[in-house]
């Protein structure tokens, strides 16, 4: 998380806007080792493709492979059908909006090297404290993929990144 943080607070093409020229760090809920789970895919589930518009990579494509099943509730588990394929877990939780970014946050996304271990036959590793904003959370200019209804919780996961930086949570 330091080094994300660090990444975003000086990279030039860091999505946080500067403000005054000074970027803000990242937020991050206190580490949780009771949210760390390592889950094994449930396959059974019917098949469904779901087709992003992105201004950036046109239509990005998504087959669902199966869900996990998790002790805060189940998600989806989508394989990227384009470009460097890989294995994606969007979630949006009831702290959507309030504590978290509206859109969701990202816990596995594979062709990002966002990736803890694991594979889908023996399980994946999903650590609810690594979940994170995606780049369109800090700025309109990038377009990303939400999470679906399937991805969606409707209990609070007070874990990882929070609400992106503004001026009055600096």
């Amino acid at each position: 998380m330091a080094e994300r943080d660090e990444l975003f607070r000086t990279h030039p093409a860091s999505p946080v806007p500067a403000v005054d020229g000074v970027r803000a760090g990242l937020r991050h809920a206190p580490y949780d080792p009771s949210l760390r789970f390592v889950a094994p895919v449930d396959t059974d589930v019917d098949p469904h493709r779901l087709e992003v518009q992105t201004a950036t990579d046109g239509l990005v494509p998504f087959e669902r492979v199966g869900r996990l099943h998790l002790p805060v509730g189940d998600l989806d588990v989508w394989w990227l059908d384009s470009y460097g394929g890989g294995v994606f877990v969007p979630l949006k939780d009831a702290s959507a909006g309030r504590a978290t970014y509206g859109g969701g946050r990202y816990l596995i996304d594979t062709v990002k090297g966002a990736d803890l271990g694991g594979t889908p036959a023996d399980g994946l590793v999903v650590d609810l404290n690594f979940a994170y904003n995606p780049s369109c959370a800090y700025d309109s200019a990038w377009a990303c993929p939400l999470a679906p209804p399937g991805n969606t919780l409707a209990t609070d996961v007070s874990a990882g990144e929070l609400l992106p930086p503004t001026p009055e949570r600096r």
